[in-house]
């Protein structure tokens, strides 16, 4: 059962939006079981001009209605979503009770870069922008600030809070090794590794009795 005397969100990845399939489902989920869960909008002010500072700035907007009603947080985030989870959750822990982290793009900024190689990187630079998936699925400009700012954040935020990480075994966008080692060096952190790639669709039920088994504990 989940506990409504938490505020719930799920945040969705890159060239994602809050109307992402993963998204939508648990908000489903939730709503059967009675329970909102918040699916906030992170690319601000647009998808081009979209870092992760301006998105942990919505978590914070986010946030007031909850800090003013003395509600805590339990957070779950998808790729660059789990990342920003973990990092909202490592800079204000008093706020987040417990963290659902589905294949966490740790270290984005770096991460990226190496997906895409040296001269790929130089070309973002030069030319400022960078074609990629949007929200919608169609080509869309991000610009070159993305890069600077995710390099800004730490790539392995400590968190202060019991923490679920949910990973695909044939993951080739962000690799698994990451999840590993992240949960080696914290005994609050599970790993769970599922026969799924990095959207992780095909482990959704599987991904819904997780979360509800974590949620339903106590620290």
């Amino acid at each position: 059962m989940i506990d409504p005397g938490f505020r719930y969100a799920h945040l969705h990845g890159l060239s994602s939006g809050s109307r992402s399939r993963k998204g939508l489902w648990l908000a489903a989920r939730f709503a059967a079981a009675g329970v909102p869960l918040a699916l906030p909008e992170l690319n601000v002010p647009s998808f081009a001009q979209l870092t992760l500072s301006g998105a942990l700035a919505v978590l914070d907007d986010l946030d007031q209605p909850a800090r003013a009603a003395r509600s805590r947080w339990r957070l779950s985030g998808s790729s660059m979503g789990g990342y920003l989870a973990a990092l909202w959750a490592a800079a204000n822990p008093d706020r987040v009770e417990r963290l659902v982290l589905l294949c966490p793009a740790f270290g984005l900024g770096d991460g990226l870069a190496r997906r895409l190689g040296p001269d790929a990187v130089t070309r973002w630079r030069q030319e400022g922008s960078l074609s990629l998936a949007g929200p919608d699925g169609q080509p869309a400009s991000l610009h070159h600030q993305f890069l600077e700012d995710a390099r800004r954040h730490p790539p392995f935020p400590t968190v202060c809070c019991p923490t679920l990480i949910l990973h695909g075994l044939q993951d080739d966008v962000v690799p698994l090794q990451s999840s590993r080692e992240y949960a080696a060096t914290d005994p609050r952190v599970r790993l769970v590794e599922l026969p799924d790639d990095h959207l992780l669709l095909r482990s959704l039920p599987r991904i819904g009795e997780e979360l509800e088994g974590f949620y339903a504990g106590s620290e």
